[in-house]
């Protein structure tokens, strides 16, 4: 079977809505062992059920990838080789260069960069004995300018950078990592964004956020999921160091 990752360890920082939701669940139809670092643990073990209730397997593990200490206790309880290390979790926020307080770089510091960081450093000895795939989830914000955006952009651009780095100082241990750039994808935290900021315009903005994409739509979470699936299976051996967006067209067709 393609694509299959039966056997493979594999840990989704986040899996409890959204993206990593839908990340954990597809590979753990292909056969992985999903390992869940969230820090809504309710959230998280309905993913787990979920994963159980395919067939799959799964655990959830009470985590906030800011904390280092946290990270290395819930990595060192995870027993064996880990194959997988999604870095999925991430946190918005709005505002041009004068509209973000110090505060705000802080918060989206130690979640985006700091989170993804902190996660990679302590799985990176263990990846090395045998190998793996790190995967890192990046944004179209990394290499083009989005109105409003400032802090979460320098974010999303350090993931890109820390993702090429990794992968040219880990090439001879048999590491490879990569990211995915996703444009606007419909989760549920885009539906509590325009709930919050435009009530009773909630159909209207949906429509026209959908259409800043050139192919007319939001992507699903689970159109992301199938990138990284690839991404992460034997298919893609031949692949390191590279950015993927999945954007419907921004990046080269807007404007």
């Amino acid at each position: 079977m393609k694509f299959s990752l039966n056997g493979k360890k594999t840990i989704v920082t986040g899996g409890g809505s959204g993206i990593g939701k839908a990340i954990s669940l597809t590979l753990a139809e292909q056969g992985a062992t999903i390992h869940i670092l969230e820090r809504d643990l309710e959230n998280a073990n309905i993913t787990v059920k979920e994963i159980e209730n395919k067939g799959g397997k799964a655990i959830a593990h009470l985590c906030d990838i800011a904390n280092l200490k946290e990270v290395q206790n819930a990595i060192a309880s995870i027993e064996g080789t880990i194959d997988i290390l999604i870095n999925n979790a991430g946190i918005a926020h709005i505002g041009n260069l004068e509209e973000t307080k110090e505060a705000d770089m802080d918060r989206i510091f130690n979640v985006n960069i700091k989170g993804v960081y902190n996660c990679m450093y302590a799985i990176i000895g263990r990846m090395k004995e045998k190998g793996g795939v790190i995967l890192n989830m990046a944004s179209i914000a990394s290499t083009v300018g989005i109105s409003n955006r400032f802090a979460y952009s320098m974010s999303k651009g350090a993931v890109l950078t820390m993702t090429y780095s990794v992968a040219k100082d880990y090439l001879n241990y048999g590491i490879r990592c990569n990211s995915i750039s996703p444009a606007r994808i419909h989760t549920p935290f885009v539906d509590g964004f325009i709930n919050k900021n435009y009530p009773g315009k909630e159909k209207e903005m949906f429509e026209s956020l959908s259409k800043t994409q050139p192919i007319g739509r939001m992507g699903e979470p689970e159109e992301v999921a199938n990138l990284a699936l690839y991404l992460c299976s034997d298919e893609a051996s031949f692949i390191t160091g590279t950015d993927f967006p999945i954007d419907g067209g921004f990046i080269k067709l807007n404007g």
